[in-house]
Protein backbone atom coordinates (compact mmCIF):
# COMPACT_ATOMS: atom_id res chain seq x y z
CA UNK A 1 0.00 0.00 0.00
CA UNK A 2 1.47 3.34 -0.97
CA UNK A 3 -0.50 5.93 0.99
CA UNK A 4 -0.06 6.59 4.68
CA UNK A 5 -2.89 5.36 6.89
CA UNK A 6 -3.64 7.33 10.05
CA UNK A 7 -3.69 5.50 13.37
CA UNK A 8 -7.16 6.90 14.10
CA UNK A 9 -9.12 5.66 11.09
CA UNK A 10 -12.65 6.83 10.44
CA UNK A 11 -15.23 4.18 9.63
CA UNK A 12 -15.23 5.24 5.95
CA UNK A 13 -11.44 4.99 5.77
CA UNK A 14 -11.61 1.53 7.32
CA UNK A 15 -14.27 0.33 4.87
CA UNK A 16 -12.02 1.46 2.03
CA UNK A 17 -9.26 -0.80 3.41
CA UNK A 18 -11.24 -3.94 4.21
CA UNK A 19 -10.59 -5.79 0.96
CA UNK A 20 -6.84 -5.22 1.27
CA UNK A 21 -7.09 -6.23 4.93
CA UNK A 22 -8.75 -9.54 4.04
CA UNK A 23 -6.23 -10.12 1.25
CA UNK A 24 -3.38 -9.51 3.75
CA UNK A 25 -2.16 -6.75 1.44
CA UNK A 26 -1.70 -3.99 4.02
CA UNK A 27 1.62 -2.86 5.38
CA UNK A 28 2.13 -3.57 9.11
CA UNK A 29 1.27 0.00 10.23
CA UNK A 30 -1.96 0.00 8.24
CA UNK A 31 -2.91 -3.43 9.52
CA UNK A 32 -2.38 -2.27 13.12
CA UNK A 33 -4.56 0.78 12.45
CA UNK A 34 -7.34 -1.42 11.04
CA UNK A 35 -7.03 -3.90 13.92
CA UNK A 36 -7.19 -1.03 16.43
CA UNK A 37 -10.30 0.44 14.85
CA UNK A 38 -11.99 -2.97 14.60
CA UNK A 39 -11.32 -3.64 18.29
CA UNK A 40 -13.49 -0.66 19.26
CA UNK A 41 -16.11 -0.40 16.51
CA UNK A 42 -18.98 -2.91 16.42
CA UNK A 43 -20.32 -1.41 13.19
CA UNK A 44 -17.05 -1.99 11.35
CA UNK A 45 -16.79 -5.46 12.89
CA UNK A 46 -20.18 -6.21 11.29
CA UNK A 47 -19.03 -4.75 7.97
CA UNK A 48 -15.96 -7.02 8.04
CA UNK A 49 -18.12 -10.01 8.91
CA UNK A 50 -20.49 -9.26 6.02
CA UNK A 51 -17.58 -8.86 3.61
CA UNK A 52 -16.13 -12.19 4.74
CA UNK A 53 -19.50 -13.89 4.23
CA UNK A 54 -19.86 -12.30 0.79
CA UNK A 55 -16.35 -13.37 -0.20
CA UNK A 56 -17.06 -16.95 0.91
CA UNK A 57 -20.30 -16.99 -1.07
CA UNK A 58 -18.55 -15.71 -4.18
CA UNK A 59 -15.73 -18.24 -3.82
CA UNK A 60 -18.28 -21.05 -3.37
CA UNK A 61 -20.06 -20.06 -6.57
CA UNK A 62 -18.74 -21.69 -9.69
CA UNK A 63 -17.78 -18.91 -12.04
CA UNK A 64 -18.81 -20.95 -15.05
CA UNK A 65 -22.32 -21.29 -13.60
CA UNK A 66 -22.85 -17.52 -13.65
CA UNK A 67 -24.21 -15.77 -16.66
CA UNK A 68 -21.47 -13.36 -17.83
CA UNK A 69 -23.78 -10.33 -17.42
CA UNK A 70 -24.65 -11.35 -13.85
CA UNK A 71 -20.97 -11.89 -13.02
CA UNK A 72 -20.05 -8.47 -14.37
CA UNK A 73 -22.90 -6.81 -12.46
CA UNK A 74 -21.73 -8.45 -9.22
CA UNK A 75 -18.13 -7.41 -9.78
CA UNK A 76 -19.16 -3.83 -10.52
CA UNK A 77 -21.33 -3.73 -7.38
CA UNK A 78 -18.46 -4.95 -5.19
CA UNK A 79 -16.05 -2.48 -6.79
CA UNK A 80 -18.43 0.44 -6.21
CA UNK A 81 -19.07 -0.55 -2.61
CA UNK A 82 -15.55 -1.42 -1.54
CA UNK A 83 -13.30 0.95 -3.46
Amino acid sequence: MTRAVPDDLTCQELVDLLTAYLDDALDPQSRRAVDGHLADCPGCQRALSHLRLSARAVRATEVEALDPAVRENLLMAFRRRFR
